[in-house]
Formats: structure tokens, C-alpha cells, sequence
């Protein structure tokens, strides 16, 4: 299997991902003035048209919107976006929920009340974006892609957007972790672990490993486990641009006290991460794939397009951090 994806590497290239600043729309909360100050702040550093700043008002700023006050929402922000915006980023931490779904995927693809009828049922509507070819994908799907850029404080966001930025055309000598842990039931996409190697052409290295834990390694640019708890993320160092996340059924809850929030992977270091707001149960097809992911991002797709790419059914997945980093672009 991965010597087809080695293969796709050398030849699907040519496709070249291309998002550009002018592509996404950037949404502010005018009720937190930092939501504010970061979204300001976005636009200078990746050069975003003053014009692609959208504001609005979410007053309280609730982990979880109505269905009801959602469809207001989203009815003012699409009547401010323009043909060119393939992308969206919200500059707040809450609200990440719409009822049962994630606010980014009630926002890319319309909310849907039917995964909330029973929310570890298999989802009836599934990503047409997963693993696709596609480039644009509003043009082609009708999908703006979304994410969370968390606004826990402006110094937090302004890191994080540091980071992205500085990640954009690095390709580090870095290393892939994938680890298979003694939690059965959260190592369900295991299967799609690449095994162990390098992938020269991009100075990558995979460690697949059976662990529940890795600690004090200074190199990382993925690190995908299942667990409910992530232990010694204060020991790692991330390359800007690292894609992190592990297989729990609320770490896209990302204000909770429960289990470890995907707010963590970001301050250990992390660019982007994912987690489900409520409870998926284990499908593999509503977590990010681990090759999938893997793929798209080697060939040059920015951390928003490889992690939608790689989840099938993101209904209930929220996708968090700065969407432009972009370390093996070409």
C-alpha cells in the first residue's frame, strides 16, 4: 500500500496545491476584542486582503450553538464571501459545536441534524473531499473548507500563526511517529499506519512503533496515536507545521475537563490538530487517516486541505490551528 502512496509522491505533484492568501476568508468576534486583534493580526502576516475580514457578533462566546442561532450565523457570514474564498478560519475557541456536529463541518458542509439522531451511528453523509484530486474545492464541490484557529489568549494565536508561517516551504530532516498503543478500541485506524521507513524525496523519516508513549524527541512533523490522555507532550519539540492528533471520543470538546483536549497539541507545539465534539464511537472513517493525511501533505497541500482530505466522515470532527502552513509545498 505505501509503495503506491511513494509512487503518487513523484507523479501527482504536478497537480500543485496552490492556496493562496486571497483565498480565505478570515471571521472575527466582535465581542472578544483578542478574536479581534488576532484576526488583524493574520491578515498582515500572510498578506490576507483587508477586504477577506469578516466580522461578527457571538456574544458569550458558548462552546455550543442551537441549530437554530447556527443558520442565522452562517446565513451573515455567506452573504460576505466571494467566489474566490476556497477556505474559511475562525479566530476564536468558542463556539466549536453546532448541536451534535463541529462548528467547522456545520460551516463547510451544512449542519446535519441526522448524525445527532444517534451521534456513534456510521454518517449518512459522507466528505466528497476525502482523499479526492480536487484543488478548489468550492469551485468544484460547493465546499469552503473550515478551521479553528484558537484564541485562548493573543500571545497563544499569535505563536501559532508564527509557527504556521514559519513552517511554509521548510521540509525538515523530521520524522512521522505513529504509535499503535495498548488502547484496542482507540487504535482502530492503526491498519492505515505507514510502516516504518523514509521517504527521501522529503527528508522524512516514519517510525511506526507499538508504544503508548514517546518522550524527549526533538524532531517531530506528525504524531498520530490513540489515547485518552497523551502523556509527556511537555518533553517534545514539533518543527513548525506538525500535524498532531489521537483517537478519543471528545478531544474536539476543546474546553472540557474530561478527556485531553486537541487545544494541548497546539500548546505543546503542534500547528494543527483534530477531535470529535461528541461521542463518534471508534470509526476510523471520523478521524484523520493516517496515510491519507500523509500523502497530501508531502505533495504540498496546506495543513486545512491534507486534514480535511483525510477524513471521510468529519461531521463530528472539529479542525483546528492555522490553515495556510505549509512545509512541503513546492
Amino acid at each position: 500500500m505505501w509503495a503506491g502512496e511513494a509512487i503518487s509522491l513523484r507523479t501527482a505533484n504536478k497537480d500543485g496545491y496552490n492556496l493562496q492568501p486571497e483565498n480565505v476568508a478570515v471571521i472575527v468576534n466582535t465581542d472578544q476584542p483578542e478574536s479581534v486583534q488576532a484576526g488583524e493580526y493574520y491578515l498582515k502576516v500572510r498578506r490576507v486582503p483587508i477586504e477577506n475580514l469578516i466580522k461578527v457578533s457571538i456574544p458569550g462566546s458558548p462552546k455550543k450553538l442551537s441549530a437554530q442561532y447556527f443558520a442565522q450565523l452562517k446565513q451573515e457570514i455567506d452573504a460576505q464571501l466571494k467566489p474566490q474564498h476556497q477556505a474559511i478560519v475562525m479566530m476564536w475557541t468558542a463556539p466549536y459545536a453546532v448541536e451534535c456536529n463541529s462548528i467547522t463541518s456545520a460551516m463547510t458542509m451544512g449542519f446535519d441534524p441526522e448524525q445527532c439522531a444517534n451521534t456513534c451511528a456510521p454518517a449518512k453523509h459522507p466528505s466528497r473531499y476525502f482523499n479526492s484530486r480536487s484543488l478548489k474545492p468550492f469551485d468544484e464541490m460547493g465546499y469552503r473548507l473550515s478551521m479553528l484557529l484558537p484564541v485562548q489568549s493573543f500571545d497563544e494565536a499569535k505563536a501559532l500563526i508564527d509557527r504556521g508561517f514559519a513552517s511554509d516551504y521548510s521540509a525538515p530532516a523530521a520524522t512521522a511517529y505513529y504509535l499503535t498503543t495498548s488502547d484496542k478500541n482507540r487504535s482502530s485506524r492503526a491498519m492505515f499506519f505507514p510502516p516504518s521507513g523514509k521517504v527521501a524525496q522529503r527528508y522524512l523519516e516514519i517510525k511506526s512503533l507499538n508504544t503508548d508513549s514517546i518522550r524527549d524527541v526533538q524532531d517531530i512533523m506528525i504524531y498520530q496515536t490513540g489515547l485518552v490522555k497523551v502523556p509527556y507532550l511537555d518533553t517534545l519539540h514539533f518543527f513548525p507545521g506538525a500535524l498532531a492528533d489521537h483517537l478519543t471520543s471528545t478531544g474536539g470538546d476543546l474546553l472540557s475537563n474530561g478527556q485531553m483536549s486537541s487545544l494541548r497539541w497546539l500548546e505543546a507545539g503542534a500547528t494543527a490538530s483534530y477531535g470529535t465534539v461528541s461521542e463518534p464511537c471508534n470509526y476510523w472513517q471520523k478521524f484523520p487517516n493516517p496515510a491519507v493525511l500523509l500523502k497530501h501533505y508531502l505533495l504540498g497541500a496546506s495543513a486545512i486541505e491534507a486534514y480535511w482530505k483525510s477524513v471521510a466522515w468529519p461531521v463530528q470532527g472539529v479542525f483546528i490551528g492555522e490553515p495556510l502552513a505549509s512545509p512541503y509545498k513546492r
